[in-house]
């Protein structure tokens, strides 16, 4: 009798304790599971620096500095101002600066080329379709002569520079339309100001201008936006986010979580400026606040910059930039660019945020 009544009690407790290790290794893997956060803030503050003046294509970092993205992860950041890229390129390269803008160049390209080592790692600045920031205007007195692109042919035509990304899309609209540099005046401005004037006044007939001087100029009847570059050049890589070799290496940690608060302010970006969903008045004022354009009004208006939430570039378009300044004779020496672009960083955070539909 005394065997068969111990027998049940024995089982019973065997349940029990089974029970309690279940429930053990439950809360054991909860525990773990919310420790393993890929993203969680930084025990200790890190601070970034970010070489950036006041450019529209800095969007994302100023619109997750200003909604507190970067605090989230316990991340200060600082904007350094450079007066040209000589000076700036390399500080990056030394690690004194952790993240710039770069903008495609033969110059640029040269600089990576003859030994200063820094990386491309997402986007910062491309054309939106339809809404080009960075497109062709004719004379507001040209409109019934130019019609086509083809009709640039005999015109003057205003670019602001020779060897870079300004002279790779007018080659682009030339090749499109079927012309070669000889049929063209090609006028060199250096200054986009300078082109609204001249325009003006009948200087020339066509200019690659940029926002906001596009906008303005067609509000005040200067010039009228001809197409958009889109039509010629859609995968044209304008600019790019730099980062420091020492900063996505040795601050990898710091790094991630720097990528993630900035695509988040790109998607903010995008919300307000491609589907018209978010806080628009929230993200102009801060865009007011950071760039020298601080009408609100005329952000309802401009073709913005394209930023790609996902940091994605046009890559392919930034190797055909550095073959063609190549082909110029303005490239001295051979890129890897294996190396030099590194999409990794923006890669590895989006597969933990999630792509932006």
């Amino acid at each position: 009798m005394l065997k068969w009544l111990t027998l049940p009690f024995l089982v019973l407790l065997l349940v029990v304790a089974g029970c309690s290790s279940n429930n053990g290794s439950e809360n054991q893997d909860n525990e773990q599971q919310d420790s393993s956060d890929p993203l969680a803030p930084l025990e200790e503050t890190a601070k970034v620096v970010i070489a950036e003046d006041g450019s529209a294509s800095g969007a994302g970092f100023y619109i997750a500095k200003e909604k507190g993205y970067f605090d989230d992860y316990n991340i200060e950041v600082e904007f350094a101002t450079f007066g040209n890229s000589d000076e700036m390129l390399p500080a990056l390269a030394a690690g004194e600066v952790d993240i710039a803008g770069g903008i495609s160049s033969a110059s640029f390209f040269n600089s990576i080329a003859q030994g200063i080592d820094v990386r491309m790692i997402a986007d910062k600045g491309h054309n939106v379709e339809g809404s080009s920031y960075f497109s062709f205007v004719i004379d507001k007195d040209m409109e019934g002569e130019i019609t086509s692109y083809e009709d640039f042919a005999g015109k003057k035509v205003a670019v602001s520079t020779k060897n870079a990304v300004d002279d790779y899309i007018f080659e682009q609209m030339l090749a499109h339309a079927g012309l070669t540099r000889d049929d063209v005046e090609f006028v060199l401005m250096s200054d986009f100001g300078n082109m609204m004037a001249a325009m003006g006044n009948n200087s020339v007939d066509a200019a690659l201008q940029i926002e906001p001087l596009i906008t303005q100029g067609e509000t005040q009847d200067i010039h009228v936006r001809f197409g958009d570059a889109t039509d010629f050049a859609p995968k044209a890589q304008i600019a790019m986010v730099l980062g420091s070799p020492k900063f996505l290496t040795e601050r990898r940690d710091v790094a991630e979580r720097f990528m993630a608060a900035y695509l988040q302010g790109v998607r903010d970006y995008n919300d307000v400026f491609v589907k018209g969903e978010g806080d628009e008045d929230e993200i102009i004022s801060i865009m007011t606040k950071h760039t020298a354009l601080k009408d609100p009004e005329i952000w309802k208006k401009v073709g913005v910059t394209g930023l790609n939430p996902n940091g994605s570039m046009f890559v392919e378009d930034i190797k055909n930039q550095y073959e063609w300044y190549k082909e110029n004779g303005a490239i001295a020496g051979e890129l890897d660019f294996d190396k030099v672009v590194d999409m990794s960083l923006a890669e590895d955070v989006v597969e933990i945020i999630g792509e932006y539909e």
